[in-house]
């Protein structure tokens, strides 16, 4: 696992592109509370400008771009440009406003979720009533993209080996995170300081008032829900309805946010495990999970020793096949494809993990990588201080993390260190977000959710002044739109009607 881009939903989740049938209607949308705060005299201008929509090549879309301060401190000092897309909504039934959506990452690009999946995925009812609308946030994407290292150069870097068994193993995975963080710097040194979840969110404001609504109305998934908190604690009369699905916990330090995940994990593994030891196929035996496990990590360890071929230019390496077998535990959906590409693994083709590991990184066959990776160290380097200082840190850390997870601990403790080396000193830290006179908040968790824990999505609940939690008993991360009726149903009632289920209700 690579913590540089721990949070996030997989492309296969998301769903596939579809013909578009265009639409829309008209109505005013929700107004905002008298309390609301001005806006700065200074931002003013960017509060004014008018977005000029044009076609996107995909039918039923709009596009646009709109201009932001590159440093909120300095609004005079130049400009970022953002990529917003929409799809307006199609009846019947009054508008409701525009329903902001993001995936997740950070470094996932809500355009892209938006034109292939959410536009056509989310239910009609909600699609018929808003305005489906997505913003590229500021280095992701369309969006003034950070940029790192070519695609040569990625491939390299992810198959360093990330469970070092000695100095020289540790210093070679401590200079990856140098020459990958030194890349960043030099490809995208101006807007590495200006990349942060918190000016993020206020560009989704600038969007809110652009579009004509009083208020926001937002589902956030993974990280989305750190960024719909974080909007809500800075502009909480503005907050409208705000799902927050796979919640992350704001209050937790690096190190304990990384621990916890790799608990997720773990979790995640176990219910895989159960599964599979069950079929007569399993490659990973039939016997019990603690066997699987075992079989597991026997694997890992001769990867370590001697790669394997995968039909391609690269061999298989015990970080590539630890990527592929965590990609597919954000979905229950890809545990077949698992257990074909771990039986291929045991005869000496690695090619089934290589491509599970590609579609972690976003890596297409061409070689080339999407920047998603380098958005997601660049977003979270910022808004936390690193997990630890150093390599001495780190391997101070091993135990309590190969305790959380016996299969994956070594690998996300070494994961956790990338932070370390990078050039730009973090601006936020660890807090509470209580949100204070914010309409209520629909917080979501899955019980055995590995990149967010449920246990992160009962504390959020908790620190909202206004939030309600829901859960979902089941596997795979996120719950919307996932097969649960009573889940969908409880998200589109309050999404239609701002009625947030009631306290404590758990679906399956």
């Amino acid at each position: 696992m690579d913590s540089r881009r721990p949070l996030r939903i997989l492309a296969t989740v998301l769903g596939t592109a579809a013909l578009l049938i265009s639409g829309c209607s008209s109505g005013s949308s929700t107004s905002a509370s008298p309390s609301a705060p001005a806006v700065p005299a200074a931002l003013a201008p960017y509060y004014a400008q008018q977005l000029n929509w044009r076609d996107c090549g995909a039918e039923g879309f709009q596009c646009t771009t709109m201009k932001a301060p590159l440093d909120y401190a300095k609004p005079d000092g130049g400009d970022i440009e953002l990529a917003v897309s929409r799809m307006k909504a199609t009846g019947p039934g009054k508008r409701i406003g525009s329903l902001l959506v993001n995936p997740g990452g950070p470094g996932g690009s809500a355009v892209g979720y938006l034109q292939s999946y959410a536009a056509i995925g989310y239910p009609a009812q909600v699609r018929a009533r808003y305005d489906m609308v997505a913003i590229d946030p500021r280095g992701v994407a369309r969006s003034e993209p950070v940029e790192c290292l070519t695609g040569p150069q990625m491939d390299a870097y992810t198959q360093v080996d990330q469970t070092p068994d000695d100095a020289t193993e540790v210093k070679r995975l401590s200079d990856a995170y140098k020459e990958f963080a030194s890349g960043c710097e030099r490809h995208s040194g101006e807007i590495l300081p200006h990349v942060s979840t918190v000016e993020t969110a206020r560009d989704m404001d600038m969007l809110r008032a652009l579009l004509g609504d009083g208020k926001l109305h937002y589902v956030g998934a993974s990280y989305g829900t750190y960024l719909g908190a974080t909007y809500a604690e800075l502009f909480p009369a503005r907050v409208g309805r705000l799902v927050l699905d796979g919640a992350m916990d704001p209050s937790l330090p690096a190190a304990d946010a990384n621990r916890d995940q790799t608990a997720g994990f773990e979790t995640a593994f176990q219910s895989f495990a159960a599964d599979c030891v069950k079929k007569a196929d399993c490659p990973l035996g039939t016997t019990s999970t603690a066997d699987a496990a075992t079989r597991l990590k026997q694997l890992f360890a001769g990867l370590d020793a001697r790669p394997i071929p995968t039909g391609a230019s690269r061999e298989l390496t015990e970080s590539l096949a630890t990527t592929g077998v965590i990609a597919a535990m954000y979905d229950e959906s890809a545990w077949p494809q698992l257990r074909v590409a771990l039986a291929g693994a045991e005869k000496g083709d690695g090619s089934g993990l290589l491509s599970l590991a590609d579609s972690y990184y976003e890596r297409e066959p061409n070689g080339t990588y999407a920047n998603l990776m380098f958005a997601n160290a660049a977003v979270n380097c910022l808004d936390m201080p690193p997990a630890f200082a150093d390599a001495n840190a780190a391997a101070q850390a091993l135990t309590g993390f190969e305790k959380a997870s016996p299969v994956f601990g070594r690998t996300f403790t070494w994961a956790a260190l990338n932070c370390a080396h990078w050039p730009v000193r973090s601006t936020g830290t660890p807090h509470r977000i209580e949100a204070k006179g914010a309409d209520p908040i629909l917080v979501v968790g899955t019980t055995r959710d590995p990149a967010t824990p449920y246990k992160w999505a009962e504390s959020l609940a908790g620190q909202l002044s206004s939030g309600t939690l829901l859960t979902y008993r089941g596997d795979g991360h996120t719950a919307y739109g996932r097969g649960s009726d009573c889940i969908d149903t409880a998200i589109n009632t309050y999404l239609l009607e701002g009625t947030p289920s009631a306290k404590g209700k758990m679906c399956s």
